[in-house]
C-alpha cells in the first residue's frame, strides 16, 4: 500500500508491521539526467519490492533531500547536514512506528547517504520502539553493483527502463565525453577529493550510453528480488535487543 496515495481509513486498515520508506537525493546526475534521480529510483525499487513480496507493506512518501554536499559545485543540488538528515530519517521511522508499522526497511537510491542511514538505523534499534535496516539498492544488483559510478550506465539505464521521457538522449554524447572513469582521486588507497567537481567536469562518473532500457529491466527485477527476500527476513527476525551484561 502506497501511504501517499491512500486514506487515512486505507492505512487503519493495513494488516502489517512492515513499512519501506524510500529515501534519496535532489543533486546533479550530469547534463542528462534530472536532479530527482535518486529519489525516483528509490521510489520504483520500492514499489517493485513491494509487489514482489508475498506479504502486506507499507510504502511511505520518499525523502528526497539528503547527504550531498559533495555535489554542491553543480547548480540545483540540495543538501542537508549529516544531523538533520539523521534526526529527519528517525523522525519518520518514529511516526510510522506509532501506526503499527515498526519494521522499516530504508530504501537509499544515494551513495551519500550510506553512512548517515547506517548509524542513525542503529541508533533507532538501540534506543526507539522500531527496528530499521538500511537498503541500498545498487549494492544488490549482483555483478552490476561494480559498474555503479554517478548518472552513468546503472542509474541512466534505470531511468530509461521506468521514466524514459526524463532522460535527454540528445546530451548523452556529452555527458560521455565529460565524464570521468572513477569516484575520486585516490592516493594510498585515500580519496583526496571531498567534491565531485574536482574530478568530474559535469559531474558524471562512467559512460552513461552503456545504460539501456534491458539493462534497467534487470536492475530493477534483481534490485526488487533482494528487497522482498530482505522484507521476509525482517518480518521474522527477532528484534528484541540482548540485555546488558
Amino acid at each position: 500500500m502506497n501511504l501517499f496515495d491512500s486514506t487515512w481509513t486505507d492505512a487503519d486498515a493495513a494488516a502489517t508491521d512492515l513499512a519501506l520508506l524510500p529515501v534519496g537525493s535532489t543533486e546533479q546526475h550530469g547534463p542528462h539526467a534530472p536532479l530527482g534521480t535518486d529519489v525516483l529510483t528509490a521510489e520504483a525499487v520500492a514499489e517493485a519490492g513491494a509487489a514482489a513480496y508475498e506479504g502486506e507493506v507499507v510504502v511511505a512518501p520518499a525523502i528526497p533531500v539528503g547527504v550531498a554536499e559533495e555535489h554542491r559545485q553543480f547548480t540545483g543540488t540540495l543538501w542537508v547536514s549529516e544531523d538533520t538528515f539523521r534526526d529527519y530519517v528517525r523522525e519518520t521511522v518514529a511516526s510510522l512506528a506509532h501506526h503499527g508499522w515498526d519494521r522499516v526497511v530504508l530504501v537509499n537510491g544515494h551513495g551519500g547517504n550510506v553512512g548517515a542511514l547506517r548509524e542513525v538505523a542503529g541508533t533507532i534499534v538501540r534506543e526507539d520502539a522500531a527496528y530499521a535496516v538500511p537498503f541500498t539498492w545498487f549494492e544488490a544488483v549482483g555483478d552490476h553493483s561494480d559498474e555503479m559510478g554517478h548518472g552513468g550506465p546503472l542509474e541512466t539505464a534505470m531511468l530509461r527502463h521506468f521514466a524514459p521521457e526524463l532522460v535527454c538522449e540528445e546530451r548523452i554524447e556529452a555527458a560521455r565525453e565529460g565524464a570521468s572513469d572513477g569516484w575520486g582521486e585516490w592516493v594510498s588507497y585515500a580519496n583526496l577529493a571531498f567534491d565531485s567537481a574536482e574530478f568530474t567536469e559535469n559531474g558524471v562518473v562512467g559512460d552513461p550510453g552503456a545504460g539501456d532500457a534491458a539493462l534497467g529491466e534487470e536492475l530493477l527485477e534483481l534490485a526488487a528480488e533482494s528487497l522482498a527476500d530482505l522484507l521476509v527476513a525482517v518480518e521474522s527476525r527477532d528484534v528484541s535487543r540482548p540485555l546488558h551484561k
